[in-house]
């Protein structure tokens, strides 16, 4: 997804200080049944939460996080003050999402590698890591995951699921499989399977990893290195797709990045500012992943049908009442606008409740990472309105009060 790796100066607007918590499920005997099949836990969860549960625990809103994001997704931590939350411009006080309204809660993935079990967690069987031996997971068995912890927390009903790219196929998983789980749904940037293209970039990054001679099979974390150059390579193959032509050709044109004429130097691949733009993002991306885990989220990404079982998608989704909003953006060629529609035109008829919006926008699929106020003018009357509805059906003096009603 988008550079995480800038830094800033937290200020008021900020939601602050956070931790992260930890909490573990899915211990024996009740292990979690994976869709493969294998039976696998128990399960650590890395999570955060972010303002405060009402006492009628109807102001929850879980964000699903992207590929490489993890639980962090506001305010800052104590050993890194100087580093946001993937998504602190729309998360925290009077933000997109509100945590002076809002109880906010996001989970690193099952198979990340930011504190939930994942390939580098320790094998409790071998006592080594994972490695390539981790179970193969999907898009749904993240959404089991992610739905148990809210049980957890005591929430029986989420206010609404949000999430982009990865985080939207996980939303869309989840209104399919626990439809009465949710009241609003926000797809963002994302589609109800991979396109032929998407999974072709990620073959590419997996054989860049895999060919790496200290990829090792994946046993590789008693290694000071380990397969960093074919990590950093995956991610710069991927980062191509998260922008755009025009977005690219702004930033960077033709430009030389260390001189005023050309080398003719083969050995120069940080000749172009391009060039040396796509290999610092390879060098600090192997510095916060794990080429286990992306092996693993590449390959749910890749077998993520949202209709494959059920016929169509908006049979997938028929059994759910909530409010969807989905969300394109015009220059993005990874997840288009024709794939947001096609989700939409199943809703319809399916007769669901459903609203879409393309977002003009230079920045390609990142634009749900950097553009943030079209963002909040979509998501923000949609909360609220969603809020209220619920508000109405638990207690209908509320509706009467406002001299709502039909005839």
């Amino acid at each position: 997804m988008a550079n995480d790796d800038s830094e800033f100066e937290p200020g008021d607007d900020s939601i602050g200080l956070v931790e992260t918590q930890q909490v573990t499920l899915f211990e024996t005997p009740n292990e979690l049944c994976l869709e493969s099949g294998v039976k696998f836990g128990p399960i650590n969860v890395a999570y955060e939460t972010y303002g405060t549960l009402s006492p009628e625990k109807d102001n929850a809103i879980f964000v699903c996080h992207a590929l490489t994001g993890d639980a962090h997704v506001a305010g800052w931590h104590a050993e890194e003050k100087r580093k946001p939350g993937w998504w602190n411009d729309f998360v925290g006080p009077g933000k997109g999402l509100d945590t002076n309204k809002y109880f906010v809660i996001c989970a690193n993935v099952l198979s990340g590698c930011k504190g939930t079990t994942g390939p580098s967690s320790i094998d409790p069987n071998t006592g080594k890591q994972y490695g390539l031996l981790f179970p193969f997971i999907t898009v749904g068995d993240i959404v089991k995951v992610h739905s148990a912890l809210v049980k957890h927390l005591g929430i029986d009903k989420l206010l609404a699921v949000i999430g982009g790219s990865l985080g939207g196929m996980q939303v869309l998983d989840w209104a399919a499989r626990f439809p009465n789980q949710m009241a609003a749904v926000v797809c963002l940037a994302a589609a109800a399977k991979l396109s032929a293209q998407g999974i072709a970039f990620n073959v590419v990054g997996r054989r860049a990893i895999f060919t790496d001679p200290k990829f090792n099979r994946g046993e590789y974390y008693d290694d000071t290195e380990g397969p960093r150059v074919g990590l950093a390579l995956a991610r710069m193959v991927a980062h191509i797709t998260y922008l755009s032509d025009v977005s690219i050709e702004d930033k960077f044109g033709r430009r030389l990045q260390h001189s005023s004429h050309l080398k003719y130097d083969l050995d120069q691949e940080t000749e172009f500012q391009i060039g040396s733009y796509l290999h610092y993002q390879g060098k600090r991306f192997v510095e916060r992943f794990d080429a286990n885990s992306y092996i693993c989220l590449t390959h749910a990404m890749d077998y993520f049908d949202l209709a494959e079982e059920c016929g169509t998608i908006g049979q997938a989704l028929q059994n759910s009442d909530a409010n969807f909003l989905l969300a394109s953006y015009t220059s993005d060629w990874l997840f288009t606008t024709t794939q947001s529609l096609e989700i939409v035109s199943e809703l319809v008829k399916a007769k669901r409740n459903v609203s879409f919006v393309e977002l003009a926008s230079s920045k390609g699929h990142d634009a749900f990472l950097l553009e943030i106020e079209p963002l909040e003018q979509l998501v923000r009357p949609l909360l609220e309105r969603t809020r209220q509805e619920v508000t109405e059906r638990r207690d209908p003096s509320e509706k009467a009060a406002r001299g709502d009603h039909n005839g």
